[in-house]
């Protein structure tokens, strides 16, 4: 699951159609995409693309991206990795939803406008409930209720609108859950207390992620591209330690690596420098962590536990699926998702559990365990309902 930004010489991207069709990609089954959908709207200036993973499970949900991709090559190569990714983390957080993500090329800061989310919000609605959208990197709880003006098959919209307002709230949460996870997977006990955790990117998810530590009692240094994202984080917790730079990060002396920025924070360099340095455990907030398939196989040779991304981040869809599920069931209620993304804690040990029996890394396990539940939900539609449409 390689986020658009670590493609590189060593690792090209195959064409763009055997990307969308291909069936199988290291092993792994599933890897086809059931639609790709390119949205134009000229008047507002909206370049947009729907990637629809898989919907063995139910409406494929993910978040809307509006990032300044370098080419549309690269949107599409990121609207493909992070869909992917969201039918693995559905899977596995045992969510009766398909794997979908949304990708608007442009610079959110300068680009967005009110016309082009509106016509973005049409787009998903032509879908008919096949896609069910959120917000994401540069997109907000403000876009979402925008987006629904046009649009029934919307999430993370702001409380006076019906929804449940920002998911990075229980995103952090689940993040956090991981983490307690690996720590007694580690050390014996499920907390943070007298560790050292760095958490590169504080910006929606991570400064909420610094709060949980911090409170847990753990040491936490931070680092971010982002000088007010830093001052926010300062600003709430006065202890925290600032360092310039991942690089610097790195070599910190951390029990703990957090990566909560964009995806591909883990390829060669950066798990070199984390077995250098001693680093026991890597679990964070961003999608797509592993820059290239072996990875996860580095990780586990050099003794540091991966918890996979897509199951601890799950927090958050956890939260949007509530809303999305609950709208004519008496509407979103935060203790009950809550109550949901603490089960984290557990199927990250279980995890962990299967990864030790099986001989494998984690993330292997973890592709085994959401790959197995596709197969088998999907196995129902064979069974007929007098009355009611197959498939």
């Amino acid at each position: 699951m390689t986020d658009v930004q670590t493609l590189s010489a060593s690792h090209p991207a195959p064409g763009v159609l055997s990307r969308i069709f291909r069936t199988e990609q290291d092993g792994a089954p599933n890897d086809g995409h059931e639609q790709v959908v390119l949205c134009h709207d000229r008047a507002s200036g909206l370049k947009a693309i729907i990637a629809i993973h898989s919907t063995a499970l139910g409406p494929a949900l993910g978040g809307t991206r509006f990032f300044p991709y370098v080419s549309e090559e690269a949107a599409l190569e990121d609207a493909l990795n992070l869909s992917r990714g969201m039918s693995y983390k559905n899977a596995l957080a045992g969510l009766d939803l398909g794997g979908g993500k949304a990708v608007i090329i442009g610079d959110p800061n300068t680009a967005k406008n009110e016309a082009m989310l509106r016509a973005y919000g049409r787009f998903v609605q032509s879908l008919r409930g096949r896609y069910v959208t959120a917000c994401d990197v540069g997109t907000y709880v403000q876009d979402m209720d925008v987006v629904a003006r046009e649009c029934d098959y919307v999430t993370g919209r702001s409380p006076e609108q019906g929804g449940a307002g920002d998911s990075s709230v229980l995103t952090a949460f689940g993040v956090f859950q991981g983490m307690r996870a690996s720590a007694q997977a580690s050390w014996g006990q499920p907390t943070l207390r007298g560790r050292r955790v760095g958490v590169a990117g504080v910006g929606k998810v991570g400064h909420y992620l610094v709060g949980h530590l911090v409170a847990d009692g753990a040491t936490v240094v931070i680092t971010d591209v982002s000088e007010a994202a830093v001052n926010r984080v300062r600003a709430a917790y006065p202890d925290v330690e600032v360092v310039a730079d991942t690089a610097a990060l790195l070599q910190a002396r951390l029990d703990v690596y957090a990566p909560c920025a964009l995806g591909g924070a883990l390829d060669d360099h950066t798990v070199g420098a984390l077995g250098a340095a001693g680093t026991a455990v890597v679990c964070g907030a961003a999608n797509n962590q592993l820059a290239h398939p072996g990875v996860e196989k580095d990780l586990a040779g050099r003794g540091i536990l991966y918890a996979p991304d897509y199951l601890v981040n799950s927090g958050g869809v956890i939260q949007v699926a509530d809303e999305f599920e609950s709208q004519h069931k008496g509407g979103y209620n935060f203790d009950r998702a809550k109550t949901k993304a603490t089960k984290i804690f557990d199927t990250t040990l279980e995890i962990f559990t299967r990864a030790t029996a099986d001989g494998v890394p984690p993330a292997v396990a973890a592709d085994r365990l959401a790959e197995k539940r596709m197969r088998e939900i999907s196995a129902l539609r064979s069974v007929l309902l007098p009355g009611a449409r197959q498939g």
